[in-house]
């Protein structure tokens, strides 16, 4: 087992309807640690790969995204937006993201000043199911002409099967901890190995 499957086991709350809290340490309040040996993980499994910018979605993927940055030469962060202000130009790539969890449809945009066709990408963020987030972001990156050289998702719930399906379309994902199964009424989770 490694550090995220242990701090899921020991500090995770199963929840009826396939959701996983770990709001204690990695999406409302976060662990900087626990981050941080995260972003060093990814760094080794993309070991080699050159990355210009790290990319991610509004809110929970940033913090992330931020100390996985570190650990390659401290590249920029770009994230998704879901809602647009007034400050914002109307010069964006846009796309559409179902949330798993919020049960939403959220059109997520990047201004184009910030991806374009030299940008080598590594996509991060903290949770995938369906992988809806991930398809958003990689439209995005192909509408902005950049390479997605990667996908980096912190915890995978595997038997949602969004990992299994972006990977059968060529993209190298990577997860630290993939979840096979979770039992809300025996509070139960197992791991893929």
């Amino acid at each position: 087992m490694n550090f995220l499957e242990e701090r899921i086991k020991k500090d995770g709350i199963i929840k009826p309807g396939n959701i996983l809290k770990v709001d204690s340490f990695l999406n409302h309040q976060i662990d900087v640690s626990l981050m941080d040996k995260i972003g060093e993980e990814f760094k080794r499994r993309f070991d080699g790969i050159e990355v210009t910018k790290i990319l991610t979605i509004e809110a929970s993927g940033i913090g992330l995204a931020c100390l996985v940055a570190r650990h390659f030469g401290n590249v920029p962060v770009v994230f998704a937006k879901k809602t647009q202000t007034v400050v914002q130009d109307d010069d964006k790539y846009m796309a559409d993201v179902m949330s798993f969890t919020h049960k939403v449809n959220n059109h997520v945009f990047v201004s184009k000043k910030y991806v374009n066709k030299n940008d080598k990408v590594l996509i991060i963020d903290d949770f995938m199911a369906h992988g809806q987030a991930a398809l958003g972001l990689i439209e995005i990156c192909r509408q902005a002409g950049a390479t997605v050289e990667g996908i980096g998702i912190a915890i995978e719930k595997g038997f949602q099967h969004g990992g299994d399906e972006i990977r059968a379309k060529g993209y190298k994902l990577e997860s630290i901890a993939i979840v096979e199964k979770m039992d809300a009424e025996k509070g139960t989770i197992e791991f893929r190995s």
